[in-house]
């Protein structure tokens, strides 16, 4: 199971990263909207050198991902990228969009259980059906949106690598026990 964080789009404040980059996460997606390039250039590095092991991915900027040597996270609206260019991450809000994502290495389902603002959730049965439906794909499925420790279980499925987390890690006491706890439900 894949355990990738997205950052709230709240800045670096250090301990909140540390935290979360050593709670045991696979991979984190840096969704830092706000920041100039510079400024989320040095955060990307700053996240590489607090933890190197951890896959990272840029949200929205090519020219940072490229610079950082890490992948690209292309929004729903960002123009075609290629996936020779860099590793490309990209979301997928119905079925009928993938053939436009097939080429991404990573593909984030959502939402699943219900967030505010995000639309209807799919449901673990929703999602399910999506998974069944889509067709073969090389790369990672994740699942993103209102995910814990006490629904993962019921998206267990042999075609999803894993999920992505927002609120449920940033927002921990404990990230490692939140981590642990999403595998050990997997």
């Amino acid at each position: 199971m894949h355990v990738l964080a997205i950052s709230p789009g709240k800045g670096f404040e250090p301990q909140a990263w540390r935290r979360v980059l050593r709670s045991g996460i696979d991979g984190l997606m840096i969704r830092e909207k706000h920041l100039e390039a510079r400024a989320l250039l040095d955060l990307t590095r700053r996240a590489q050198d607090l933890a190197p092991e951890v896959e990272l991915w840029v949200n929205g900027r090519l020219d940072v991902a490229l610079r950082a040597g890490c992948g690209l996270h292309a929004p729903e609206t960002y123009p075609e990228v290629p996936s020779s260019i860099c590793p490309l991450s990209r979301p997928l809000h119905a079925v009928a969009d993938f053939p436009n994502r097939a080429e991404a290495q990573q593909l984030l389902l959502s939402p699943i259980f219900a967030v505010p603002g995000k639309g209807e959730p799919l449901g673990a049965a929703g999602l399910h059906r999506w998974l069944e439906a889509l067709p073969p794909f090389r790369g990672r499925l994740v699942a993103l949106g209102g995910i814990t420790g006490e629904n993962v279980s019921s998206l267990k499925h042999s075609r999803l690598g894993g999920v992505a987390l927002i609120r449920t890690l940033w927002d921990a006491a404990d990230p490692v026990a939140v981590v642990e706890t999403l595998k050990a439900a997997w």
